[in-house]
């Protein structure tokens, strides 16, 4: 299963580029990189687990271009990661075995009824609020984060929505402050995820190396291109994103077999 040509090395960094700068400006990157290790010989399962450790490693370099740029608020991040983190657990548990079809359809239609939400009242997505910022974390907003990282643990696809959705309307942040926060709850709850995985035999350390190669490229191009754009362009860049993934998962795009015709 080691055996890959340089084309297939190419293809998994090129694809990383985008996988990596989608899921630091918005999310449902994975779609990409999901169908690629699958096409590749991986089992869902491992390709899932696989696809958590260029997650981790594209966010490590998201978080340190966002922290060097001074747009991450250390301190809210750590404590909406905390439930995340409990719920991320609990959903990887629940992936090394379970069916994602239905949850992959639920999202897609998330996704949709977002796009409506970027478009009413989208100063509420441009524009921080700073009384709700200086609010402690309340019950509820643990409650919430920690069902978003059930979700993650279980799927990550699509997951970057729900956080932001959380972030900016819960916390109160900018389109581009709560991008750097969500990649820091990503960064945190991802080793946990990783440990999971690996205990059922599911991880696939070749294929996610190379992908990480990308995915981090993508990454430090995204974070940057986040503060220097703007909320709006990150409004744009989501829009287009959902869009995208929506058509995927109902069939009406099929990247798997865009992979296989550049691949032939």
């Amino acid at each position: 299963m080691t055996d890959m040509n340089i084309w297939e090395i190419v293809i998994l960094i090129v694809a990383g580029v985008f996988v990596g700068f989608i899921n630091t400006l918005a999310g449902g990157g994975s779609v990409i990189s999901l169908s690629l290790l699958m096409f590749f010989g991986l089992p869902a399962n491992v390709a899932n687990g696989t696809n958590r450790i260029a997650i981790f490693i594209q966010n490590i370099a998201a978080v340190g271009s966002f922290r060097q740029q001074k747009v991450l608020d250390h301190k809210k991040g750590f404590r909406l990661a905390l439930p995340a983190l409990a719920g991320s657990v609990v959903g990887a548990w629940i992936a090394v075995d379970l069916n994602k079809d239905i949850i992959e359809k639920a999202i897609a239609i998330m996704m949709l009824v977002m796009i409506v939400t970027l478009f009413y009242k989208p100063q509420r997505w441009l524009k921080g609020k700073a009384e709700l910022q200086q609010k402690p974390v309340s019950f509820w907003q643990m409650i919430l984060f920690f069902c978003i990282g059930v979700y993650g643990g279980f799927l990550h696809m699509g997951v970057g929505y729900a956080l932001l959705a959380g972030i900016v309307l819960g916390a109160g942040y900018d389109l581009v402050k709560a991008n750097a926060i969500k990649v820091l709850i990503i960064l945190i709850w991802s080793p946990a995820i990783l440990v999971v995985f690996f205990l059922h035999n599911q991880l696939h350390l070749y294929y996610g190396l190379v992908l990480s190669i990308g995915n981090v490229a993508g990454a430090l191009i995204a974070s940057r291109l986040a503060v220097q754009r703007g909320a709006n362009f990150v409004r744009w860049v989501i829009v287009v994103i959902i869009l995208l993934t929506a058509a995927q998962i109902f069939g009406i795009v099929d990247i798997h077999s865009i992979f296989k015709t550049v691949r032939d």
